[in-house]
């Protein structure tokens, strides 16, 4: 069989291997982050979150289309598109190894009569590409609908394309590979900015094939020209044509009086005028790397032009419209995320850097009525402690500052007060920046890893670390992970030992490679550096991140998969030295199978299994169901927000709910956006016009303390800050003035006739009512988002049920706790009469609305039967399911209604599962087997019980261990918290009469207080 026909029937192998096994694989709904988010904009075609992906919604809408009408298929469908985008990926991986593997070995084609080269390059293709096919991080994005799988796919696109070019650089036409390179570049800015960094690898490939001699300079040259090539295309047509296109259009709008546009089209027209110039003048006088150029320039304005879907989609006015970029100064905006702020990269503050001064940066404008208004200027901050480089950094508004700071501290070892050097900074980049968030990435993928919970904050802790599995001692660590549990079968599904052989055959094949052809293993190596360590230090992350970022670098590990490939030529190499090249090609092939792709699927398949997987939709739709009819329910964060909006826009699951999420309604955009009609969802009670919050008018308000006695009126409040009568202003030393908080002691005066008839309690209920709702404001400042809320509140009249759901911080409800009973997983502000008797207010329960909500409306996530729950499910949904369970029974306990709290016991024992996923749930557990026993449920109370004592133990007896043989990795907290429990047990028995139990849980409490006496009078000081 010919080559050819050889390489494309494998390749295509690779391809149905790959997508088969993420079909199999993918979560059959809505997954956790981004997700949600995308499908519902692919799904109704709407403006995602900065800085856009149009291609990607537009690819997600063609998958969305095979659900044939049933919403509730879409994300599977979406889902496979990410399978298939990445088991093409795949495909294309595989031929480029074989590409190099042919010029590694010289196969010189059909007239090589040496048939063993042609199995040992299949042989290095299929290891290579199947390995990579099963790495953790690639598979992770393989089965969600996520912009990395098809990242990925333009990634292994545009490099397959360039060894096209460079096998036939010299036949007539060779260069249309170029022109569609430019093209899938250009396209893949809408879907995600990675496939820019393949450039620099490109131009090189291109500089080797086409100089006649090859020297250490000019490849240097070659390499600097990739990267200023990448730098015009992200920053001179990425952003300065938007750039361009805002200018024209408020010259032509603001001085000329045209309407809003017309700028912007002549900039466009003139745009293309230019490049149809400049191939007519290349063409006519035969200048061919000028032509090629402009054509390349062409085709990637061609793809980039898949960005006017995002005025074209702003301007319908879409449920979904972030940002709401309908013209070219806020499109530019949301381009360059210039929401989630600046990052210093060559000069900066230090972390306790204080800020001395600000200046004024570019004028920041919005669109006005008739043309475009000055909404202030963009500040820029003087810092009192720089340094070049910055790797530490942090802006004193910052919400999590004081944690930040602490962060930074800790990891440098940083005594109290003292300020860190330049040392120090270089210290954090390569211990924290490249080692801690990428090479532990990295390991992940050809090591292994001791499971998927979050590790950034330490190098020591198994927690989110690499391991082989040879030398981590398994046979001491703690059951919950490594498994072995029969009655826990999700322990263990995370811990994933490679034992190092992907990354040893790695690095055969780079050894081999550099050996052998040096120039081809410099490109394969500077699409490894410019897609991992070089992002490390641009987007130079600072401190904790809300999740891990190993996504982020997947085309490195797509670099190195190349290098797997090779070293099955490496090691056919070294073998042909004992035998025939023909059975060193298929014996280097079956063993680097097996301990490539084989060990990879084998170790990786159970903790990506999401087949069984329903956590995301389920809390989602319960988030909804918690809430009476046409509620407004505020969230916060990415996974709250994200899967209810899926449920909602998607599958239409409440559609009378009205979604507010507070980190947006900071924006005056989404604030206007509220008080439109959305699904059933009336407007939002907001009565400011838009002239009080839009860009630059009460962006911030400041507390001036007035000394006003007791509370004043909500209304009056907002009366008085949105007031534009100068009266109402402090005025200020640079001669401005503005509306400032004279009081944070706020009430609502409630008419209870009001209260019942909107249907908030029952008429039963009017004793519990309060006169007046009073609380106070806690922050010093109110922002839009406050602005907006204080509206709501003031002028809803109990109208419509407002909620907050269980996730949302203190910091958000605006002192609002007191008021706040949980019904379900969202609390609903209701006016009772503050239980002062409550150390914690969030404790409230509403217990007959929360009973029917849990025990007859709600979803459970296949919790009981997934064969894997990702992070999210264990460490955020699992636990508030549980806290709802408890919640709800000891409510029901203390209204006296023990046969309801027997039932919610039992409705908790049939739908979750015994999980452990950090060391503090257990005294949620503990206070859930207190109420068992309280209610003389025996057999639950014994059960939850010993499930915590078998989970202390294991924990408690690997850190007996540590403390005998490395007592630096030991967890204080663990041990501190596990005997207390443990201490609790043991009394809780007793209480409970199971004095077995009691007498055996008191011993081993004797027994750890004993052994950890040290640890224990350490942590109480």
């Amino acid at each position: 069989m010919q080559y050819r026909k050889i390489n494309t029937l494998l390749g295509w192998l690779c391809f149905a291997i790959a997508s088969i096994s993420y079909i199999l694989t993918l979560e059959p709904s809505v997954s956790f982050w981004d997700c949600g988010e995308f499908i519902a904009c692919a799904y109704r075609l709407q403006v995602a979150h900065e800085p856009g992906y149009p291609v990607f919604a537009m690819l997600g809408k063609a998958f969305s289309l095979l659900s044939m009408g049933n919403n509730a298929k879409v994300p599977y469908f979406t889902n496979m598109g990410s399978a298939l985008a990445s088991g093409s990926t795949i495909m294309l991986l595989f031929w480029s190894i074989t590409a190099l593997c042919r010029k590694l070995i010289a196969y010189k084609g059909e007239e090589d009569a040496d048939q063993s080269k042609v199995y040992l390059i299949m042989g290095a293709g299929l290891v290579g590409a199947l390995a990579f096919a099963y790495t953790d991080t690639f598979w992770f994005s393989a089965v969600e609908t996520i912009v990395f799988a098809w990242s990925s796919f333009c990634t292994a696109l545009v490099f397959w394309a360039i060894l096209k070019w460079d096998a036939h650089a010299d036949d007539p036409g060779a260069d249309k590979w170029i022109v569609f390179i430019a093209y899938v570049i250009g396209l893949s800015i809408g879907i995600h900015l990675l496939n820019l960094l393949t450039i620099p690898a490109l131009a090189l490939v291109y500089y080797l094939r086409r100089t006649q001699r090859i020297t250490l300079k000019n490849a240097l040259l070659a390499i600097l020209t990739g990267i200023v090539i990448l730098v015009f295309v992200q920053y001179g047509i990425r952003n300065y044509t938007v750039i361009g296109i805002a200018y024209f259009d408020l010259f032509f709008v603001n001085t000329l009086g045209m309407g809003f546009g017309s700028g912007a089209a002549v900039f466009i027209v003139l745009l293309i005028a230019l490049l149809i110039a400049g191939l007519y003048y290349t063409t006519k006088y035969k200048k061919p790397m000028l032509n090629l150029a402009f054509l390349c320039c062409t085709f990637i304005y061609l793809g980039y032009s898949s960005f006017a879907y995002i005025p074209i989609r702003a301007t319908a006015n879409t449920d979904l419209d972030n940002n709401h970029p309908d013209n070219a100064f806020i499109l530019n905006s949301y381009l360059n995320r210039e929401q989630y702020g600046e990052t210093p990269l060559l000069y900066g503050p230090y972390f306790d850097a204080k800020a001395i001064d600000q200046t004024d940066g570019a004028t920041i404008y919005r669109k006005g009525k008739t043309q475009y208004e000055v909404a202030g200027k963009k500040q820029k901050l003087i810092y009192d402690h720089n340094t070049i480089l910055p790797r530490m950094y942090i802006t004193q508004g910052d919400q999590d500052y004081a944690s930040a700071v602490q962060f930074y501290t800790s990891w440098l070892n940083l005594p109290q007060g003292q300020s860190p050097t330049f040392g120090d900074n270089l210290k954090f980049l390569f211990s924290w920046q490249i080692y801690q968030m990428y090479w532990r990435y990295f390991f992940w993928n050809f090591v292994g890893r001791y499971n998927d919970a979050e590790g950034m904050a330490s190098m020591t802790s198994i927690d989110g670390n690499w391991t082989s599995g040879i030398f981590d001692g398994s046979k001491h660590l703690p059951k919950s992970v490594i498994g072995g549990d029969p009655s826990r079968p999700l322990e263990g599904v995370t811990y994933t030992p490679l034992f190092a052989l992907p990354l040893i055959i790695g690095l055969f094949g780079l050894i081999y490679h550099f050996n052998r052809r040096k120039e081809d293993a410099l490109v394969v190596t500077l699409l490894w550096f410019f897609t991992g360590i070089a992002i490390v230090l641009y987007v130079n992350q600072p401190n904790i991140q809300p999740r891990e970022r190993d996504y982020s670098y997947v085309g490195s590990f797509y670099a190195f998969a190349i290098w797997i490939g090779i070293g099955v030529v490496a090691i056919a190499d070294v073998l042909r030295k004992k035998l025939s090249a023909k059975v060193a090609a298929f014996a280097a092939t079956a063993v680097c199978l097996l301990a490539g792709p084989v060990v990879l699927a084998k170790e990786e398949w159970k903790d990506h299994d999401r087949s069984t997987k329903m956590v995301p939709h389920d809390m989602a739709y319960n988030y909804l169901n918690s809430c009476p009819k046409n509620a407004i329910l505020f969230c916060y964060g990415d996974n709250d927000t994200y899967s209810l909006w899926y449920d909602q826009e998607v599958e239409g699951i409440r559609p009378d709910v009205r979604i507010v999420n507070l980190s947006l309604f900071s924006g005056s955009w989404y604030i206007r956006q509220m008080t439109r009609k959305m699904n059933e969802s009336a407007p939002l009670p907001i009565t400011m016009p838009y002239e009080k919050y839009e860009d630059g008018v009460r962006d911030v308000i400041y507390f001036d303390d007035r000394k006003i006695p007791g509370y004043t009126e909500l209304s009056d409040v907002f009366d008085f800050i949105t007031s534009d009568n100068p009266a109402t202003m402090a005025q200020y030393q640079n001669g401005e003035s503005a509306n400032y908080l004279p009081t944070k002691n706020f009430k609502i005066t409630i008419n209870k006739d009001e209260v019942i008839k909107s249907g908030v309690v029952p008429d039963s209920d009017r004793a519990r009512l309060t006169d007046t709702l009073k609380f106070k404001f806690p922050p010093n400042y109110v922002t839009k988002e406050n602005l907006a809320m204080i509206d709501i509140l003031a002028h809803n009249h109990w109208k419509r049920p407002i909620c907050f759901t269980s996730t949302v911080g203190d910091e958000n409800m605006i002192g609002l706790e007191p008021y706040l009973y949980k019904e379900g997983f969202a609390y609903h502000l209701i006016p009772f009469t503050p239980d002062t008797t409550l150390k914690n207010q969030r404790e409230n329960v509403n217990a007959m609305v929360m009973y029917d909500n849990v025990m007859n409306k709600f979803k459970w996530g296949n919790f009981k039967t997934a064969k894997y729950l990702d992070h999210e499910a264990k460490f955020m949904s699992y636990t508030s399911l549980l806290s709802a369970f408890l919640d709800l029974t000891q409510a029901l306990t203390a209204q006296k209604r023990p046969d309801l709290a027997l039932k919610v016991l039992a409705k908790y024992d049939q739908e979750l599962p015994d999980l452990n996923p950090y060391i503090q749930i257990e005294g949620k557990k503990l206070y859930l087997a207190q109420a068992a026993y309280r209610l003389n449920d025996v057999v639950i109370g014994n059960k939850i019980s010993k499930d915590i004592d078998d989970y202390l133990t294991d924990q408690l007896d690997y850190n007996y261990y540590l403390l005998q043989n490395n007592s630096g990795q030991i967890d204080p907290e663990t041990i501190e918290i596990g005997v207390q429990v443990l201490g609790g047990l043991a009394q809780f028995t007793k209480d409970g009469h199971q004095n077995e139990l009691s007498d055996k849980y008191a011993a081993q409490y004797k027994d750890y207080a004993g052994k950890f006496a040290s640890v224990l009078s350490q942590a109480q000081r």
